[in-house]
């Protein structure tokens, strides 16, 4: 078995893998580690590219490690000391928004996601969250809704 490149467009590098059968030779697709291919372009062509918050890199957005961190701008030890400090009753602290967007290197390093198995890749199910109970997860769409009002 060997490997062959073939330039079949200006811009597509195939790879297939080649192996001597009797008198002639069979060629296969090389198999693919993910589904996606590590990316959720599909049918797109091209997506924009962004900044690795950690490194600088540029990533393509579709590939990016995407979180969203919301946190007081004041630390829980101080935010007694300034509600008994305050002039105001009920004074809401302003809360800190940040998009942060890694590069798969800077995830893995960072620990903001994990090298998953063969068969735990297959697994497309949002990881549990912490704190939250498993009735809150059952609350979705229009119940959730309903809970609000």
């Amino acid at each position: 078995s060997a490997r062959v490149s073939l330039r079949l467009s200006s811009r597509v590098l195939w790879t297939l893998a080649v192996t001597q059968f009797g008198e002639g030779l069979l060629l296969r697709n090389m198999t693919s580690k993910r589904r996606n291919n590590g990316r959720a372009k599909k049918n797109r062509g091209h997506t924009q590219p962004l900044r690795c918050t950690n490194c600088g890199r540029m990533v393509p957005k579709d590939k990016a490690v995407k979180r969203f961190l919301v946190r007081n701008i004041v630390e829980q030890a101080a935010t007694r000391d300034m509600t008994e400090a305050s002039a105001y009753e009920s004074y809401a602290i302003p809360k800190l928004y940040v998009k942060l967007q890694y590069c798969i290197a800077c995830a893995i390093h960072g620990r903001i996601v994990r090298v998953r198995s063969v068969e735990g890749r297959k697994n497309r199910e949002p990881p549990k969250r912490p704190g939250r109970p498993a009735a809150d997860k059952a609350k979705t769409g229009a119940a959730a809704a309903a809970a609000r009002k």
